[in-house]
C-alpha cells in the first residue's frame, strides 16, 4: 500500500461531516434486538459475513435469544442453527460459554465494561469495542479489516495494527463524530473505498483523501 499524505485537522473534521451528512444515523449490518443479540451476532461474525450471520440467527434467535434459552438448546443443537457459518464449531463452543458465565457472573445481562466482556470466550477487543459503541453508546472504535485499511490508505489515522489504527482514530476524531465514526468508517470501507479496486470517482470524500493512487481508480 502506498504511503499516504496525512489529513490535517480541518480535514478530518470535514471528512466526518460529509459522511454524517449522507448518513445521519449509521446503523451496524448486522441484525439484533437486544445487547444479548448483538453480542451473539458480533461473536458469530468473526471471519464471517454480517449477511451470513444474519441468516443463521433470523432462525435462531426466536427460538433462543437469552442465556439462559442458548444454553437449554446446548452445544449440538446450537451448530444446528449456525452450521452455515465459517468456524461454527469453535463458535458454538464460545456462545455456550459465554452464555454460562453471564448467568454465573453478570445475572444473565451483558456487563457495561471492556475488562468483563474481553473475559468473555470468544470476545476480543473488537468484539468488546462495538458492544460498547452499539449497545451502550461508548465512543469506541471498533477497527476491523476495512478501518485498517482507509485508515492508512486515505492518511486519516496511519498505524502497523490494528490496535495502533485504533489509538489513533481515538485521539483524532473530533468528538461531535465520535459515536458514530466507527460506522461510518466501516461502511464507507465495506462499499466505497474497498480493497482491490476502490470507487474513488463515486467517494464523497475524495478531495480530502491522501491517497497517492486515486486518481489510478477514478473512471
Amino acid at each position: 500500500m502506498a504511503e499516504a499524505r496525512l489529513m490535517t485537522a480541518p480535514q478530518r473534521h470535514e471528512f466526518f461531516r460529509r459522511l454524517q451528512e449522507i448518513n445521519p444515523h449509521p446503523k451496524s449490518d448486522l441484525e439484533y434486538s437486544s445487547p444479548f443479540e448483538l453480542l451473539v451476532a458480533v461473536i458469530l461474525s468473526a471471519q464471517a459475513t454480517d449477511k451470513g450471520v444474519n441468516i443463521a440467527t433470523r432462525k435462531l434467535f426466536p427460538v433462543a435469544n437469552t442465556p439462559k434459552k442458548i444454553l437449554a438448546l446446548g452445544e449440538e443443537r446450537l451448530m444446528s442453527y449456525i452450521q452455515t457459518i465459517g468456524l461454527y464449531r469453535n463458535k458454538a463452543k464460545n456462545v455456550i460459554a459465554t452464555c454460562r458465565q453471564l448467568i454465573e457472573l453478570h445475572d444473565g445481562q451483558v456487563p457495561h465494561s471492556r475488562e468483563a466482556l474481553e473475559a468473555l470466550p470468544g470476545v476480543g477487543r473488537k468484539t468488546a469495542n462495538v458492544v460498547l459503541n452499539v449497545a451502550f453508546g461508548e465512543p469506541t472504535m471498533a477497527v476491523d479489516t476495512h478501518i485498517f485499511r482507509i485508515g492508512n490508505r486515505m492518511g486519516l489515522a496511519p498505524g502497523k495494527d490494528v490496535l495502533a489504527v485504533e489509538q489513533k482514530l481515538l485521539k483524532v476524531v473530533p468528538k461531535e463524530f465520535g459515536l458514530h465514526a466507527h460506522h461510518w468508517l466501516i461502511l464507507h470501507g465495506r462499499y466505497t473505498c474497498v480493497a482491490r479496486k476502490p470507487k474513488c470517482g463515486a467517494c464523497p470524500v475524495f478531495d480530502l483523501c491522501g491517497f497517492k493512487k486515486k486518481a489510478d481508480y477514478v473512471e
